[in-house]
């Protein structure tokens, strides 16, 4: 028998297996060098990465719908220890960390679930999930062949897998989740703990496969996972980066492909273009694989304190549903449009034969084809970013742009480019809400204590993990020192200077329950050192810190013996020299007086006395409440406080996280401008806002803003493929549903609203973004006229791009490649 005929029949016999085992109905979840094979059925698999708990669960139904219409049929998610067992022993799988609710809702949508159990998941997550109880363990080494590490982890593994068991949501119970994770990014700390760390990365794969769920486990940037777990990529440009699965008959995986880059405080804005994006998709796939997870999909918002060391409350708003749960167009549309060509090569990809040609220095073809049948796919890539070329590929010219993929399914049809984006754009819009910002402010200082209120209880400083335990950002440190007169310069134009070298995050120093100033590190550099002229007096002077954390360290080797807070207090310029006031005796309080009433509930706001808030900027570490009716409408919510400096706000007692504003990116802008107020915080009327501010600010600056997406564009050459949508896949007959396909402007509304206004139409060469269109040398006049009379009152239009239609027979540049650049608004 020929190599050839053995070819065939090999293919022939796994289409036959796969239908026989598609029909005794086969539950769970196996896997070979090609695929995950899912209840005996291989599949093509795009996940996006959904945190429950940071989004509400009123939320949570609208995001997986958003998903699936996006062609996801994975969710991925972590599972949050510390949020879960935030005290040893006392569970929490309520509200926005119920789980099960959220891994059900899933399945309810026909979609599967990748689950994370951790224990370690960063995720920029505080203290990268891992509970801070954990950290007093007795002689514990996080991540490391230790035995009350590993005592503690299986323990909390063991309890999440009991409890997916118990709620049959495992594929092979019928549930959704087709693979679990165990530990995360390992290698990237592993040579750190020598053979210990191999040992550990052996325990935790074989600890987690004797669960015994039916379903693989993974290991994500694990060279050396365990057979039978998977090891997968992590990273931006997988296709090309990853060295593959460390044994041949396991599936190619990519766990996360970066949407852009989280965020922290001082960062510039991080953007991931959608057309990078979707090359690195498709040459994964092109390339052998077979899953690849969007991290995040959906990044949300870090609510409350768990946002990890200096990670803004807004996590990856640069996704393709963004921080509000919004699509960020082009990039969910252009990536719906490539998860639909991939599906046209689902056959061929999955059952097919590889090659690959090699036609210049940049330019490439991979194509899969079943030998004897037509079912073929191709992949023409360009990895040339700068300069187009024409490719020929059996006998046909393509042309390929700049650093782009083009996916033919039937080897001859170019569906899809990843450079040229057929979808919509939009642009987000922030409008302040008329009936939600009727705010008269009331103000409460917090009382800065001495050594009166919170005595000496130890002679230096204490450490600030230690001491707040992660209960509060907040902590007292108060000391006193008492000077003669003789001590104090005479001179008027010299002051002492109070220096603090800190460890980090941030303080404010009072000397004699005067605010002196602040200062705080970075994300990089977490130490800083804060150094303030102060007035003395002769006789006992006060000196108080009020240090505060921005989040738990989630990353890195050794987490447990991270350390913040002051470490040496010193007083410059004394007449008797320089005064070291490390070893004074210091007195502690964690939190802040206003945190342990809860000011910030209805009830809690009652304990304290407030008066009407000073016009302009208030003095230092001020509580500051008002009410406010929910705003009109249903979009998602959010907060503008332009002039307020660092704190936290709360909504009816919920907090949605730390703001900071004098902390300035390189652009000389705040990293994060707005903060969103998920709606389900929100009653009708009468809803308490409470604001803690730091520095100084002032709250009538404070707006609160309706959030949509409701200026919708189009950005159309002549050149760009029709809609991936002209075609379908039957059986093995690849066709085209319309009679002429022909590239064309696409336009349509969201929630049921229809176009209302066209604010920008050019046919010609218009440059720009959506949201601020310009026109170039040439444009046709009627532009603006044809495009209001296929659209204007229509949830959705097309407008074909035909020089005929806009140039009637009056070209004035017939000598360019045209463009339809448009801009409109929707509206109910």
């Amino acid at each position: 028998m020929t190599m050839k005929r053995l070819v065939i029949l090999s293919a022939l016999f796994s289409l036959v297996l796969s239908v026989a085992c598609a029909k005794k109905k086969v539950q769970g979840v196996t896997y070979d060098g090609t695929s995950l094979i899912i209840n005996g059925k291989r599949e093509l698999l795009f996940s996006g990465s959904i945190h429950y708990p940071r989004s509400t669960p009123d939320m949570w139904p609208d995001l997986i719908r958003k998903s699936k219409q996006g062609g996801l049929n994975v969710i991925q998610t972590y599972v949050f220890w510390n949020a879960h067992e935030p005290v040893q022993g006392q569970f929490n799988f309520e509200g926005n960390y119920d789980l099960v609710k959220f891994i059900k809702l899933v399945g309810e949508n026909n979609m599967y679930v990748t689950l994370r159990v951790g224990p370690f998941i960063q995720a920029e997550w505080n203290h990268g999930g891992l509970p801070y109880w954990l950290r007093e363990v007795q002689n514990i080494t996080f991540r490391s062949d230790n035995p009350p590490f590993k005592y503690y982890t299986k323990k909390y593994v063991k309890k999440i897998v009991k409890m997916m068991k118990d709620e049959k949501l495992f594929a092979s119970q019928g549930g959704p989740i087709i693979l679990s994770q165990i530990e995360n990014e390992y290698n990237s700390i592993q040579l750190a703990y020598r053979d210990a760390g191999t040992r550990y990365v052996q325990w935790a794969g074989n600890m987690a496969v004797g669960l015994k769920t039916g379903v693989p486990w993974i290991m994500c940037k694990q060279k050396d996972a365990p057979d039978p777990v998977i090891n997968s990529c992590n990273g931006r440009h997988c296709g090309d980066t990853f060295t593959g699965p460390n044994k041949p008959y396991k599936p190619t995986l990519w766990t996360e492909n970066w949407t852009a880059q989280y965020r922290v405080f001082g960062d510039p804005p991080s953007q991931r273009a959608a057309e990078d994006l979707a090359f690195s998709v498709a040459r994964f796939f092109a390339k052998n694989g077979t899953l690849t997870n969007y991290y995040m999909y959906h990044g949300g918002t870090n609510l409350g304190r768990t946002s990890a060391v200096f990670t803004t409350t807004r996590y990856y708003d640069e996704a393709p549903l963004d921080e509000y749960g919004l699509q960020r167009e082009p990039k969910w549309g252009h990536l719906k449009d490539l998860h639909k060509a991939l599906r046209l090569c689902r056959k061929p990809l999955l059952w097919g034969s590889p090659k690959v040609q090699r036609l210049s220095e940049d330019l490439e073809a991979r194509w899969y084809e079943i030998p004897g049948t037509k079912i073929c796919a191709a992949f023409l890539t360009n990895n040339d970013t700068l300069t187009p070329q024409v490719v020929k590929f059996r006998g046909q010219e393509y042309y390929l742009p700049p650093h782009s993929i083009s996916i033919l399914p039937d080897c001859k049809t170019v569906v899809y480019n990843t450079q040229r984006i057929v979808s919509q754009h939009n642009s987000r819009n922030l409008v302040k809400s008329e009936k939600a910002n009727k705010l008269k402010w009331e103000m409460s200082p917090e009382i800065i204590p001495d050594t009166n209120r919170v005595p000496v209880n130890s002679k230096i400083p204490a450490e600030l993990y230690s001491l707040t335990k992660d209960t509060s950002d907040y902590a007292w440190y108060t000391t006193s020192l008492k000077l003669g007169i003789r001590d104090l310069p005479m001179r008027k134009d010299i002051n002492p200077i109070l220096r603090i070298a800190s460890l980090g995050h941030a303080m404010l120093a009072f000397v004699n329950g005067e605010f002196i100033g602040s200062a705080h590190g970075s994300h990089i550099e977490k130490s800083f050192i804060l150094q303030k002229p102060i007035d003395l007096k002769p006789g006992v002077n006060h000196i108080t810190l009020l240090g505060s954390t921005v989040g738990f360290p989630d990353s890195g080797a050794y987490m447990e013996h991270r350390y913040a807070g002051p470490r040496l207090v010193t007083i410059l310029g004394l007449n008797t020299g320089t005064l070291d006031l490390t070893l004074n005796g210091w007195g502690h309080q964690v939190g802040l007086d206003g945190e342990k009433v809860r000011l910030y509930t209805q009830s809690g706001s009652h304990r304290v006395q407030w008066t009407e808030a000073t016009k302009g900027v208030g003095r230092a570490l001020t509580w500051y409440k008002t009410y406010f009716d929910a705003p009109e409408g249903d979009q998602p919510v959010a907060i503008h406080l332009p002039q307020m400096t660092k704190g936290m706000v709360w909504v009816n007692g919920k907090s949605i996280g730390r703001y900071w504003y004098t902390y300035l990116s390189p652009l000389g802008q705040p990293s994060q401008l707005e903060y969103h107020i998920p709606r389900s915080f929100i009653k009708p009327t009468n809803n308490l806002l409470t604001v803690l501010d730091e520095d100084g600010g002032n709250p009538e600056s404070i707006e609160i803003l309706n959030v949509d997406r409701d200026t919708i564009c189009s950005y159309i050459t002549e050149n760009h493929p029709p809609s991936v949508k002209s075609w379908a896949r039957k059986n093995s007959h690849f066709h085209t549903i319309l009679d002429d396909a022909k590239p064309a402007a696409h336009l349509k509304c969201a929630n049921h609203k229809k176009i209302v206004a066209i604010e920008f139409a050019s046919f010609g060469d218009p440059y720009g973004i959506c949201g601020n269109f310009k026109q170039g040398q040439c444009t046709s006049p009627i532009s603006k006229d044809v495009v209001e009379k296929q659209c204007l009152g229509k949830t959705s239009c097309t407008v074909p791009i035909e020089r005929g239609v806009f140039n009637k027979g009056n070209d004035g540049c017939p000598d360019i490649m045209k463009t339809l650049a448009i801009q409109a608004k929707c509206s109910h």
